[in-house]
Order: structure tokens, then sequence, then C-alpha cells
């Protein structure tokens, strides 16, 4: 008998018709090279300079992509020896860092290769690479230990608190900036590296007769750098025409000048020394 005169039969129901609810998929936990931190004490830091530094617009863009295990061995084992944390917090001593070596300053070196070259080919000159991105300061560090090239350290952060804050004044014999982001955009123009404002203070970190070497194959972007560069008082240009140079035999064509020359581009070489 139904209890429950006022109700409806109950149905019979085949309970392996009943839908299925699908398996709560687990949590997203993202690839390990993404993560903030990879190395802790022994490697470079994610953020070297965390708050120190004042909110400003940056000319460049941290990029996260994979490290490669050798590229993660060379910065375990080596970055106590060859690289240093951009923290802000304490000035350099060159002449320690390199052995007396005059240095030159390489601001954004890619993965590597050239920096790497160019110190083979000049040992009596100690290069000071900066860079943010990760895999490169790893393969520079691999190919500085691969060639016995002392003569080499690796900056991880953002080379105007590098200028600004941990080098001392007249310290540079030279400065390289080759194919810097070209920030193509017209809203993006005010990130560009070669600007007034960092001329002024990469002037006051390179000795009188120290030559500033920029390089790019972004021909807008190199007309720029050109009418800033020139109208600049701290600078003179190298060239008498008082135009672009052509690429030194000491800068070796890069891999990424390589690609832009495969796509029909022109690169433009600047060379102008500190005055003074």
């Amino acid at each position: 008998m139904n209890p429950h005169p006022s109700a409806a039969p109950e149905a019979d129901v085949d309970v392996a018709e009943l839908p299925v609810a699908a398996p709560e998929a687990p949590p997203y936990t993202p690839p390990r090279w993404r993560t903030e931190s990879r190395f802790g004490p022994e490697g470079p830091a994610p953020d070297p300079a965390g708050s120190h530094h004042e909110r400003r617009i940056r000319s460049f863009q941290p990029r996260r992509s994979r490290v490669t295990t050798g590229q993660e061995d060379a910065l375990r084992r080596l970055w106590g020896t060859w690289g240093l944390d951009i923290d802000g917090h304490r000035v350099i001593d060159l002449d320690e860092l390199f052995d007396g070596l005059p240095v030159v300053l390489e601001i954004g070196f890619g993965m590597g290769e050239a920096t790497a070259q160019m110190a083979a080919d000049n040992p009596a000159t100690g290069i000071l690479a900066a860079d943010v991105h990760t895999p490169g300061q790893g393969n520079l560090l691999a190919l500085a230990e691969r060639n016995g090239l002392t003569n080499i350290r690796v900056a991880n952060g953002d080379a105007i608190i590098l200028l600004r804050e941990m080098l001392p004044p007249a310290s540079l014999a030279g400065m390289r900036v080759f194919f810097p982001d070209p920030w193509p955009k017209k809203r993006h123009h005010k990130r560009r590296l070669i600007q007034p404002e960092f001329l002024t203070l990469a002037a006051t970190r390179l000795a009188p007769g120290a030559v500033l070497h920029c390089a790019t194959d972004w021909e807008p972007y190199a007309e720029q750098m050109l009418e800033v560069l020139s109208a600049h008082p701290d600078f003179e240009n190298t060239q008498e025409d008082g135009g672009f140079a052509a690429r030194p035999a000491f800068r070796p064509l890069t891999r990424f000048e390589g690609q832009g020359l495969d796509k029909g581009h022109l690169v433009h070489d600047l060379l102008f020394r500190r005055t003074g």
C-alpha cells in the first residue's frame, strides 16, 4: 500500500542511465619554469631590487621562457662566482671584480653568443653584461666556462639601477646597447631606452673618451637614436659626416641580427664618444 496516496507512484529508474558527473579537475599547477623563483640563494634573484627603486616606465619586459637543464646547471654552479644581482644597495668595485681590466657595460645580451665572442676576441677588456632574461644568463655563463672566459660578469636586473646606484662615476670604458626593444607602437615610444634622461645618466658613468655603441635593425628607432645622441651635449658622433657608422669588425653578427637581415631589415650602428 502506498503510504502517501496523494503522491505519484515512484517510477522504476535504471541507474545505468543516470548522467555521470564529470570528475573534478585537479587544481592547476603552473610548470616549474613559470614560477617566480627557481634558484634560491644559489642563482639570480627573481626581483633583486624589490621595492628599493621607484615606480617608473621601464624599457624592458621580462621574458618567462624555459630554462634548459644545461642553463640551470650553469646558473647554480657559476652564479656565485661570475654573477651579481642588481639590488641597488651597494657600489661595485669594478677593479676588484675584473682584476683591474677596463670595463665595458653591455645592456641586453640575448643568449650571449655575441658577448662571449667579443670577450674571447678581446681578453684585455672586461664585459659587465646586464639582462633580465634567465635562459640567456645561464647560456652566457655556460659559454664563458666552456671557453675559459674570465673577463665576463653577468648582472641580473634593471640596468638603470645598476648605472645610477651601483657604478662609480666615470668608471666605464665603454657601453654597448645592441638591438634593444624598439617598442614600435607610437604609444610605447616612451619605453625606448635611448632617451635624453638615459644618456645624461650614462654620461656620468662613462669615462671621458669612452664610446657608447648602439645598434638596431628598426630604422625609425635608429633615426631617433641618431637625433637624440646628436643633440646631447655630453656625446659627439665619431663619424665625420654626423651619420651612422659601418658595423665595426669587433661586433659579431648576432643571431637576432641575422634574422633581421633575412627579413630585409637594415642594421644601423651608432658610435658616440663621451666628451669632456
